[in-house]
Parts: structure tokens; sequence; C-alpha cells
């Protein structure tokens, strides 16, 4: 373990905060901008949450998450979506092992790409749905059940799935159920003139950076436990609920400006998965406690793969997004 992995204390925000800027420092020596997508990454990570990173190709998704698994110690695989990917190319498959001193033949479990800390499952979209949802369990239990066994999956443990945004000829559009598992929907955008240039001039050169480990599989899970325990005042979890409930357009509180806009609004698991991510982002920055504030900042990446638009909606040009902003200026914001 590094010296700064040592430092780190669970319990002081102060600790946390300084393992996070020695995480990002050393996530931009491979990786230019992208800050807050970096952030955005570790809130999730520390929130036990899930991914989905969408941008064009050629953003360095698959980097980046190489790169997070590299400072943080963690095993990492790649999965490459594909048409032909079966369920048992992520998750392993039973096979006959013939015992020769024996003279029998038994069962043996060959554990799939799944059995890693963290997941890259690239270009999810590309896969049918039956695929697709080999991640279901893995996501939300931490298991994989194969002919009536179940696996523990070692901990921690994190599924970021990439999707190409523009081109959906060859995709298959993901479940409710599997965009329901991912805490954050993430959008990778271009990178700044003078941040394209810098990495123009690094991959191109013959210099090779070099990252270290800063942290340790135990301390995301020591970090983990203690975003749960972390507080979150009464009125930042009303808040959280309400700016969900307002996503329902069968909800008295949803304004009646939007309810033309929305088909199906956010579950409970949106609202879970906001307090988390304030918590997060809260200790993150060192904060003794979460504040409205923190909900504002992670709305749009819980809610806006968890809101169908309708017709009408497409008609007026409006999406997701446009409706979270809508209903953030609309939502009563309790004093903290």
């Amino acid at each position: 373990m590094s010296d700064s992995s040592e430092k780190i204390r669970e319990d002081d925000p102060g600790s946390v905060k300084e393992a996070r800027s020695n995480l990002i420092r050393e996530i931009e020596n491979v990786i230019v901008g992208q800050q807050d997508v970096v952030e955005q990454l570790l809130i999730s990570l520390f929130s036990r949450g899930h991914c989905l990173l969408v941008g064009v190709p050629g953003l360095a998704k698959t980097l980046l998450v190489n790169t997070l698994a590299k400072v943080l110690d963690l095993k990492f695989n790649r999965i490459q979506f594909t048409p032909d990917l079966m369920p048992s190319d992520i998750i392993g498959t039973e096979i006959i092992q013939e015992d020769v001193a024996a003279g029998e033949r038994k069962m043996r479990f060959l554990k799939g790409p799944v059995f890693a800390n963290l997941i890259l499952a690239d270009e999810i979209n590309r896969t049918p749905p039956k695929t697709q949802s080999a991640l279901l369990q893995a996501m939300q239990e931490y298991k994989v059940t194969v002919g009536g066994v179940t696996y523990e999956l070692e901990q921690p443990f994190l599924v970021v799935a990439t999707q190409n945004p523009i081109e959906m000829e060859g995709t298959y559009p993901l479940p409710e159920a599997q965009l329901d598992r991912f805490m954050f929907s993430i959008y990778v955008d271009y990178p700044k003139i003078d941040e394209e240039i810098n990495i123009v001039n690094l991959t191109t050169s013959a210099l090779q950076p070099q990252i270290k480990q800063v942290m340790s599989g135990d301390d995301i899970l020591r970090i983990q436990d203690a975003v749960r325990r972390f507080p979150a005042a009464e009125v930042v979890v009303k808040y959280a609920v309400d700016l969900v409930r307002s996503t329902r357009p069968g909800d008295e509180s949803c304004p009646d400006t939007i309810k033309k806009w929305i088909n199906w609004g956010a579950g409970p698991r949106a609202s879970q998965y906001l307090v988390l991510g304030a918590k997060s982002r809260a200790i993150m920055h060192g904060r003794d406690t979460t504040t409205i504030d923190d909900i504002k900042a992670v709305a749009k990446l819980v809610l806006r793969h968890r809101i169908l638009t309708t017709f009408n909606a497409e008609a007026d040009g409006i999406d997701s997004p446009y409706i979270i902003d809508e209903l953030l200026k609309t939502v009563k914001d309790y004093k903290t």
C-alpha cells in the first residue's frame, strides 16, 4: 500500500478530500481534461454505484477507466459487447472435467471476465437484451448464479458501460431494468481546443506517462462504508424525494407544464442514488454534512436516463436534461 493510501481515514472528510485530490492528480498525468467526468466517476465509485458513459468514439473513455483501475490498484477487465456475445462470455460457464485418478467426470466452473473489481462494458448496446441482462444480478447483488450455484464477486465492484449516442445501426436499446441499475449517466463531451492540442502533443510523442497507485481496494471499501454513515439532514432527503416524485406525470407534485413531456418518471432507486451521490460528493470535498446543492449537482446524472419523454416532447425539441432543469427551478428548495 502506498504512503498516500496509509493516510486515508474514512471518518475524516479532510483525509478523503486529500485522497481525491491525489487520485485526480495521477489521472491527469494520462487523461487531459474531462475533470467533471473523473469527479463523477469517483462519486459513483464511493457510492457503490455503476456508470453509463455516453460519448462518441475517440474521447478516451476506455483509457480513463483503465487509468482509474491502475491508480486504485483494482483488477480490471474490458468486455467488448458485440451482437454474437453470449451471457456465458460474461459470467462464465461450466465445463465437464475428467478426474483420471478417480475415474469420474465432474462439472467445473470457469469464471468469466465479470469476476474483477472494475468492468468496462464497451458499447453495451451492441449486444441483445438477453446478453445485457447477464450483468443484472452482478450489478445489483454482487453475485453470479450458474447451474444453481451462487458465486460472490470480489468488492469493490464497479461496472462502467460505454454507449455511442450517434450510431444506432446494429444496436439494441437498453431495457429500462438495465438502465435503472446505473447510478449515473455521464455525458463525455469533446475537449476544449487547448486540451485537444495537449492531447495530440501527448499521444504523438515518445513520452510514456507514469502513474502510481494512490489508493487500495480496502481504502475504497472503507470510504464506501463512510458514505453510508455520512449525515444527511431530513430536509435534504425530503428535497431529493420531492424532486424524484416531480418527474412522475401521475403525481400531483409534477408541474402541469411538465406532464405533457413525460411518459414515465423515476422510481425510488433514483431518490436513493440522489442522496448517496450527494453524500459522496460532500465527503469528497471535505465537508461534514450534505446539502441540497449536493443533490442538485448530481440530479442530471441520476435522472436523465430515468425519464422517458413523450412524442410531444420530441416534437417540441425537449429532452430529459431540459426537463430536469425546469424541475430544479420549480421544486421547493428547503433551507439547510
